[in-house]
């Protein structure tokens, strides 16, 4: 599923202007504790959360998230979209909540790209 279509089925507002919006994002993760986020989320997916400060963007760039969602109409400051923008981490606000915004990208399609807890880490 890309980035447009994304944005669309959440009613979401694009917050990066530089963003690929034909760039494939893989499934989804919502949640707000980002080292939740460094554990179980799978690369080359989406964030939805309620956390709108930098350290967000800081964590989807070690996780190799490619979008960003701002649940709840959750504006981030300035200094988080100007990091997303040099970044090039395509963010989006919607005025959704994330069971909300998870349920409708469900319904279309899109997997979800956690890691089970309780599946062992690959150490090799």
């Amino acid at each position: 599923m890309n980035i447009a279509d994304i944005i669309s089925y959440v009613d979401g507002v694009l917050l990066s202007p530089c963003a690929n919006l034909d760039t494939n994002i893989k499934g989804g993760f919502s949640g707000d504790l980002m080292s939740d986020v460094l554990a179980s989320i799978q690369s080359e997916s989406l964030l939805i959360t309620g956390l709108s400060n930098p350290q967000v963007v800081r964590t989807a760039l070690i996780a190799d998230v490619r979008l960003i969602i701002f649940a709840r109409g959750k504006k981030p400051s300035q200094d988080t979209i100007n990091l997303a923008v040099a970044e090039q981490l395509p963010i989006v606000t919607s005025k959704l909540g994330l069971y909300e915004i998870s349920a409708r990208l469900a319904y279309h399609g899109l997997p979800s790209c956690e890691i089970p807890m309780d599946r062992p880490f690959d150490l090799a």
